[in-house]
Protein backbone atom coordinates (compact mmCIF):
# COMPACT_ATOMS: atom_id res chain seq x y z
CA UNK A 1 0.00 0.00 0.00
CA UNK A 2 1.33 3.40 -0.92
CA UNK A 3 2.28 5.38 2.18
CA UNK A 4 1.64 8.54 0.17
CA UNK A 5 -1.93 7.46 -0.63
CA UNK A 6 -2.64 6.68 3.02
CA UNK A 7 -1.24 10.06 4.06
CA UNK A 8 -3.41 11.80 1.44
CA UNK A 9 -6.51 10.00 2.71
CA UNK A 10 -5.72 10.73 6.38
CA UNK A 11 -5.34 14.43 5.53
CA UNK A 12 -8.60 14.27 3.59
CA UNK A 13 -10.43 12.97 6.69
CA UNK A 14 -8.85 15.67 8.86
CA UNK A 15 -9.97 18.39 6.46
CA UNK A 16 -13.47 16.92 6.15
CA UNK A 17 -13.88 16.79 9.93
CA UNK A 18 -12.89 20.46 10.27
CA UNK A 19 -15.11 21.45 7.31
CA UNK A 20 -12.11 22.55 5.20
CA UNK A 21 -13.66 21.92 1.79
CA UNK A 22 -10.71 23.35 -0.14
CA UNK A 23 -8.34 21.16 1.88
CA UNK A 24 -10.28 18.10 0.73
CA UNK A 25 -10.72 19.20 -2.88
CA UNK A 26 -6.97 19.66 -3.38
CA UNK A 27 -6.64 15.85 -3.01
CA UNK A 28 -9.35 15.05 -5.56
CA UNK A 29 -9.34 14.86 -9.36
CA UNK A 30 -11.25 17.72 -10.96
CA UNK A 31 -13.84 15.24 -12.27
CA UNK A 32 -13.97 13.07 -9.13
CA UNK A 33 -16.97 10.78 -8.65
CA UNK A 34 -17.93 11.01 -4.96
CA UNK A 35 -20.57 8.86 -3.23
CA UNK A 36 -23.59 10.82 -2.02
CA UNK A 37 -24.18 9.33 1.44
CA UNK A 38 -27.42 11.25 1.96
CA UNK A 39 -29.32 10.67 -1.25
CA UNK A 40 -27.51 7.81 -3.01
CA UNK A 41 -25.66 7.90 -6.30
CA UNK A 42 -22.60 10.09 -6.86
CA UNK A 43 -21.79 13.74 -7.28
CA UNK A 44 -19.23 14.62 -9.96
CA UNK A 45 -16.61 17.32 -9.87
CA UNK A 46 -15.45 19.88 -7.34
CA UNK A 47 -18.34 22.34 -7.52
CA UNK A 48 -21.02 19.65 -7.22
CA UNK A 49 -19.15 18.17 -4.26
CA UNK A 50 -18.79 21.57 -2.60
CA UNK A 51 -22.57 22.13 -3.01
CA UNK A 52 -23.32 18.65 -1.62
CA UNK A 53 -21.18 19.16 1.50
CA UNK A 54 -22.59 22.63 2.18
CA UNK A 55 -26.09 21.15 1.96
CA UNK A 56 -25.14 18.16 4.14
CA UNK A 57 -23.43 20.31 6.78
CA UNK A 58 -26.52 22.52 6.91
CA UNK A 59 -28.51 19.50 8.14
CA UNK A 60 -26.08 17.35 10.18
CA UNK A 61 -22.60 17.43 11.66
CA UNK A 62 -20.76 14.28 10.50
CA UNK A 63 -17.35 13.13 11.74
CA UNK A 64 -15.42 10.19 10.32
CA UNK A 65 -12.55 8.42 12.05
CA UNK A 66 -10.45 5.95 10.03
CA UNK A 67 -9.61 2.82 12.01
CA UNK A 68 -8.15 0.46 9.39
CA UNK A 69 -6.53 0.80 5.96
CA UNK A 70 -5.99 -1.98 3.44
CA UNK A 71 -5.29 -2.24 -0.27
CA UNK A 72 -6.99 -4.55 -2.76
CA UNK A 73 -5.29 -6.34 -5.65
CA UNK A 74 -6.25 -3.50 -8.02
CA UNK A 75 -4.58 -0.87 -5.75
CA UNK A 76 -7.86 0.45 -4.40
CA UNK A 77 -7.54 1.76 -0.84
CA UNK A 78 -10.23 0.43 1.52
CA UNK A 79 -10.76 2.27 4.81
CA UNK A 80 -12.93 1.16 7.69
CA UNK A 81 -14.28 4.25 9.44
CA UNK A 82 -16.40 5.04 12.44
CA UNK A 83 -19.03 7.49 11.24
CA UNK A 84 -20.61 9.71 13.88
CA UNK A 85 -23.55 11.89 12.87
CA UNK A 86 -24.73 14.64 15.20
CA UNK A 87 -27.29 17.38 14.78
CA UNK A 88 -26.20 20.99 14.34
CA UNK A 89 -26.07 21.39 18.13
CA UNK A 90 -23.65 18.42 18.40
CA UNK A 91 -26.38 16.23 19.90
CA UNK A 92 -27.37 12.68 18.82
CA UNK A 93 -29.82 12.62 15.93
CA UNK A 94 -33.51 12.00 16.39
CA UNK A 95 -36.39 12.12 13.95
CA UNK A 96 -34.17 12.54 10.88
CA UNK A 97 -35.44 11.53 7.45
CA UNK A 98 -32.07 10.95 5.74
CA UNK A 99 -30.16 7.66 5.96
CA UNK A 100 -27.17 9.01 7.87
CA UNK A 101 -26.51 7.51 11.30
CA UNK A 102 -23.71 6.44 13.63
CA UNK A 103 -22.09 3.23 12.43
CA UNK A 104 -18.96 1.65 11.03
CA UNK A 105 -18.78 1.83 7.24
CA UNK A 106 -16.25 1.03 4.54
CA UNK A 107 -14.90 3.83 2.35
CA UNK A 108 -13.33 2.87 -0.95
CA UNK A 109 -10.84 5.18 -2.67
CA UNK A 110 -9.60 4.78 -6.23
CA UNK A 111 -6.48 6.87 -6.81
CA UNK A 112 -4.95 8.33 -9.97
CA UNK A 113 -1.72 10.36 -9.98
CA UNK A 114 -1.87 10.76 -6.16
CA UNK A 115 -5.42 12.14 -6.26
CA UNK A 116 -8.76 10.50 -5.51
CA UNK A 117 -10.62 9.76 -8.74
CA UNK A 118 -13.55 7.87 -7.18
CA UNK A 119 -14.96 7.46 -3.69
CA UNK A 120 -17.58 4.86 -2.74
CA UNK A 121 -19.29 3.85 0.48
CA UNK A 122 -19.92 0.22 1.26
CA UNK A 123 -22.43 -0.10 4.06
CA UNK A 124 -22.72 -3.67 5.22
CA UNK A 125 -22.60 -3.16 8.98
Amino acid sequence: MSKTHVQIIIKLYECFNTRDIDGVLISLNDDVAWANGMDGGHVHGHEALRDYWIRQWGVVSPQVKPIEFRQTADSTIVVEVIQTILDLNNQPLSGQTHGLKDKTVTHIFQMENDKVKRFDIQDEH
